[in-house]
């Protein structure tokens, strides 16, 4: 019998340096102390929270990663939670980072990304006999090179791997990132059709279905969201449509309801970063589809767990176990509308 989740696609290695002012074409600008390095993307971030969340659930790490120092910081970090399996992380090459320079006086940061070796991840390098979870969960679309290409009979190179997966009895599930593109339209449908949970934010939701869901102040357009989870669902998400934003989580569930949930109003000074924030939210809802919960109890798992990542400026560090995560529901009142 299956059980437990696999987190397959981004492994990346942020590299933060930090600065103090922009430099123009062709200038100079110092790197002061404090260079650090962190894991992030799709797997790194889901799976470490999930594996916080609850450390009997079986867990597998699945990815492409450089046979460098970036490489061996994310196995060690993964490697700190006895619950994930990195049995199929492949090592190729370099592995995918980001420098992220951070601009203390502007109070920005810009990033050059690399993909290396993530960049090359594709179904050849996927045995799926070892695949033993329940659930195959793969982020992020548009960022996986290799998968982002075209198929002519399924779309995308993607959307041929999901449904794979769903021909070997797995449940599939995906995210996307937040880019400023045209691909949404082209790449996100196809994945649908073979996707069984859909977790993605209301940007990427919009981007995707074009139904509006930000008004021109920025406000939140509650009224559009059911209208964005069913085209979701019409271009092919079987089970559970899901929308996250800073307001709260949104859903349709496979009867077709609407679920509205809104997020925890938090004290002033308790968010430290939200770096992770979104991740933590789509563990949340892995983890209730997994336990087989109500979607309604899996959005306030997401809320609550994407709440703890707030209270740390790391993607991953402010998770906690999930009787502590449960328990910032009771702490916390929820948001208004007008909020």
């Amino acid at each position: 019998m299956r059980k437990g989740i696999c987190v397959a696609g981004n492994m990346i290695v942020d590299i933060l340096y930090p600065i103090e002012g922009w430099p123009n074409q062709g200038e100079l600008v110092h790197i002061n102390d404090g260079i650090s390095r962190a894991t992030g993307g799709a797997v790194c971030n889901v799976i470490v929270d999930l594996a916080t969340l609850d450390g009997a659930l079986p867990l597998q790490a699945m990815g492409k990663i450089g046979e460098d120092a970036e490489g061996d910081l994310i196995l060690q970090r993964l490697g700190q939670h006895p619950n994930i399996d990195t049995a199929n992380v492949l090592r190729d090459g370099i592995s995918a980072f980001c420098l992220v320079m951070n601009d203390a006086r502007a109070g920005q940061r810009t990033f050059f990304t690399y993909m290396g070796a993530n960049g090359r991840f594709d179904e050849a390098d996927i045995d799926w006999d070892k695949v033993s979870a329940d659930i195959f969960h793969i982020g992020y679309i548009l960022l996986l090179d290799a998968l982002d290409k075209p198929d002519d009979a399924y779309g995308s190179k993607l959307a041929r791997l999901l449904h794979h997966a769903q021909q070997r009895g797995l449940k599939t599930s995906i995210d996307v990132v937040s880019e400023t593109s045209d691909r949404f339209t082209r790449l996100v449908p196809p994945a649908m059709r073979y996707t069984d949970y859909c977790i993605i934010n209301e940007y990427e939701a919009q981007m995707t279905t074009g139904v509006a869901l930000r008004g021109p102040k920025g406000e939140l357009l509650r009224e559009n969201l059911p209208t964005a989870l069913e085209a979701m669902k019409r271009m092919g998400v079987s089970t559970w449509a899901v929308i996250h934003c800073p307001e709260g989580g949104f859903g349709m569930d496979e009867q077709g309801r609407f679920v509205q949930r809104a997020s925890l109003r938090l004290p002033e000074g308790y968010i430290k970063g939200s770096t992770g924030a979104g991740d933590a939210f789509c563990a949340g809802v892995l983890y209730g589809a997994e336990q087989e919960w109500t979607l309604e109890r899996a959005i306030d798992l997401g809320i609550a767990a994407a709440a703890a990542s707030l209270s740390a400026a790391g993607a991953t560090e402010g998770m906690r176990p999930l009787d502590e995560v449960l328990a910032l529901l009771e702490q916390y009142d929820r948001r208004q509308e007008r909020d």
